[in-house]
This record gives structure tokens, C-alpha cells and sequence, in this order.
């Protein structure tokens, strides 16, 4: 395992564990889980792996076997050492990790100084959230020496507040909720307010159909500040309407005759969007996983028009892989960049590819790289 063979070369003793975290993808509820909603996500085959030993001070030594782990941004990746309160010391991808060891402070968890190596292999740029997969691998593996006894949901929450409050990015709850709660072979079906999850059956390859990502290779950088303002444009909305959040508008044409501009853009896509994944799951569990395709076209030309968080990259790939013969196809993650997903026969697959890839060659954009998107383990311990 290279994270235990580099942990051994960099601080000349072993890792007393080697835990494991996947990054995610979302096949339907997006920007609904800040807004006490429901979101389908399920784990991918790329993660962070995390080697870590305890030391008896209140040092962290940190090592990535990648420049940009979990969004670097361009640090020296030797060995950084810290001590936990000297937060000011922290940048990059040492963020996400020292922002785990303050969350468990700040809940009032005894974690002292540890020795860490990080090593990803979640595709850069993809929006498949490498982030909560690093936040989640090192909080199961401080859970585990700390004895601290927390379950995966509290390991979760651990790495959202990590996120939330220590870097400063107002994510919701789901990316590290898929991260540490998903199962194999099954997507995750969580309600955002309750915390309550089931994981669902998604069986491809027996109705002859996969989940194929399309990584559009962009970012746009207005992203991060996009993002905290929909929640803003969210929360402004509730307020008017009388209600603790979005989840609980019941009557979607009263709320939006209250409302005008950007707040009503944005409850339509909620509201329509929560409805979306309980139509989903519905059709699951009939096992008519084939129909499932109306409802990520849908959702895409909701993100679109209503939440307006795509981008011209991510709208070209989902309307040609759909000309290609996808049966659905939607932009995934937070927007403006980043990853469509498609679902498509087995035997439209190369052709998908073709269209998706002719389409981009004639914008005279680089071509976007296809990945399986295959539903696998949440976090777990290796060693």
C-alpha cells in the first residue's frame, strides 16, 4: 500500500492503520441538502487513503503523495509540520485535515498531535468530491486511535463542520454523508433534516446499463462564491415564505406567487427537485430503473434555468450525450464545471463517447475524459 510505504519512509516507524474514504457522485438531488432536503449519491471507486499514527504531543505532520490533494493549491507536499492550534499554518490541502482535528476539539473530543500520509486517486477537477473523502478518512482513523466511539453520521457531520467553519465553504451535508454511509452496488437515500439514510439497490449491469461519467475538465472559478449565494438566495426565500427551510414549501404555486427574481428561481428548482429524487427512488424500487432518465433530463434543465449553476461545458455534454442515445443524462455536483453523469444502454456506450467527444471538438474545446461510474464502499479501514 503506497500510504503505509511512504508513511515508513517519511517518519521512520509504522502507521498504526490505513483508513479509506471514496469521493462521490449524485445521481439525482442537487442543492437540496442545505435546504433540510433529499439527495441520492453513491460512492465512487476513487477515494482518499489516509496512514496515521498518534504522537504524544500536539504535533501533525502531514504528507500527500499528490500535489493537490483534495484541492492544493500548488503547497510544497513534504512532510508540513504543525501543532493543532496553529490554525494560521494551515493551507491547501492541509485545510480539510487540520480542520477535522479542530471540529473534534471544538465537540469537546480529546485528539492530540498525529503523523499522517495522504494519498488520492480521485480524478482532479471532476467535482467528485475528493474534499469530504479526505475529511472522512481522517476522521474514521482518529475515531478508531482516540477511541472516540462516534458513528459514520457523526463522522459526517465531523467533516462538514471541518468544511463549513474551518475553510470556509458552506457545503450541506452529502458529500460526507455518501462518503462514509454508502454500500456497494447501492445508491444512498438520505433526508437531510432527520439525518436518516437507506441504502437502495442500484443494479446495472443486470439491466444492461451504465452510469458514465463525463468530466467536462473545467472549473469556473466564480464557482465558490456562486455557491454561498444560492444558499443565501435559499435561506432569504424560507424566511419570506414562513418556513424553516425549502423542504417544507407543500404548496409550490402559492410560494412562488409570493416571490419574484432570483428566490423564486431557485425555490421552483428545490421544491421540483425534492420531488424528483422521491420519484426516483419510486421508480427503483418498481424496478423500472430504465425510466429513470426523464428524471435526470429534468433535473439538468431545472439546474439550468431555475438554480442556474451550470455552464456551457457541462449543457453540451448532457444534450449530446442524449442525441448519442443516452436515456437521461444531468449535470452533477455543485455546477459551473466539473462532471455530468449519463445513463446509458451498454450498447450505446461508444457511441455516447463519440457524440459527447464530436461535440466538444467543435467548440474547439479540449476533449473530456469518460469514467465509470460505479456505485462502491464507503469509508472503511484497511490496515
Amino acid at each position: 500500500m503506497r500510504a503505509v510505504d511512504a508513511f515508513r519512509a517519511a517518519y521512520g516507524r509504522d502507521p498504526e492503520g490505513a483508513w479509506r474514504a471514496p469521493g462521490r457522485v449524485n445521481l439525482i438531488g442537487e442543492h437540496t441538502d442545505y435546504n433540510d432536503g433529499y439527495v441520492l449519491p453513491f460512492a465512487v471507486p476513487w477515494g482518499v487513503t489516509a496512514a496515521v499514527a498518534r504522537r504524544d504531543d500536539d504535533t501533525l505532520r502531514l504528507l500527500s503523495l499528490q500535489d493537490a490533494t483534495a484541492g492544493s493549491d500548488g503547497e510544497d507536499a513534504g512532510p508540513r509540520p504543525m501543532t493543532i492550534t496553529e490554525h494560521d499554518q494551515a493551507g491547501g490541502w492541509s485545510r480539510y485535515v487540520v480542520g477535522v482535528f479542530w471540529a473534534l476539539r471544538q465537540a469537546g473530543h480529546h485528539v492530540g498531535g498525529a503523523d499522517l500520509v495522504i494519498d488520492g486517486d480521485v480524478p482532479k477537477g471532476a467535482g467528485l468530491s475528493s474534499s469530504a473523502a479526505l475529511e472522512v478518512a481522517v476522521a474514521m482513523a482518529l475515531n478508531d486511535l482516540y477511541g472516540l466511539g462516534l458513528a459514520k453520521i457523526d463522522l459526517a457531520l465531523i467533516g462538514q463542520k471541518a468544511e463549513n467553519d474551518f475553510v470556509g465553504m458552506p457545503c450541506g451535508i452529502m458529500d460526507q454523508a455518501a462518503s462514509a454511509l454508502s454500500e456497494e452496488g447501492h445508491v444512498l437515500f438520505m433526508d437531510c433534516r432527520s439525518l436518516t439514510t437507506r441504502n437502495v439497490p442500484l443494479d446495472l449491469p443486470a439491466e444492461g446499463l451504465q452510469i458514465l461519467i463525463i468530466d467536462t475538465g473545467v472549473h469556473h472559478e466564480l464557482a465558490d462564491g456562486q455557491y454561498a449565494r444560492r444558499r443565501r438566495d435559499c435561506e432569504s426565500a424560507a424566511e419570506r415564505l414562513g418556513v424553516k427551510a425549502l423542504r417544507d414549501v407543500t404548496d409550490l404555486a402559492e410560494a412562488l406567487s409570493r416571490l419574484d427574481g432570483d428566490e423564486r428561481k431557485r425555490v421552483q428548482h428545490v421544491v421540483t427537485e425534492n420531488h424528483r429524487v422521491q420519484a426516483l427512488i419510486g421508480l427503483l424500487r418498481a424496478g423500472a430503473v430504465r425510466e429513470i432518465g426523464a428524471l435526470l433530463n429534468a433535473s439538468h434543465l431545472s439546474l439550468r434555468d431555475q438554480y442556474e449553476v451550470s455552464c456551457a461545458e457541462l449543457d453540451v455534454a448532457v444534450e449530446a450525450a442524449v442525441r448519442g442515445g443516452a436515456r437521461g443524462a444531468r449535470m452533477t455536483g455543485g455546477g459551473f464545471g466539473g462532471s455530468a453523469i449519463a445513463l446509458v444502454a451498454d450498447d450505446r456506450a461508444d457511441r455516447v463517447r463519440e457524440e459527447v467527444t464530436k461535440a466538444y471538438d467543435q467548440h474547439g474545446w479540449a476533449p473530456p475524459r469518460f469514467l465509470p461510474a460505479t456505485p462502491s464502499p464507503g469509508a472503511r479501514r484497511l490496515l
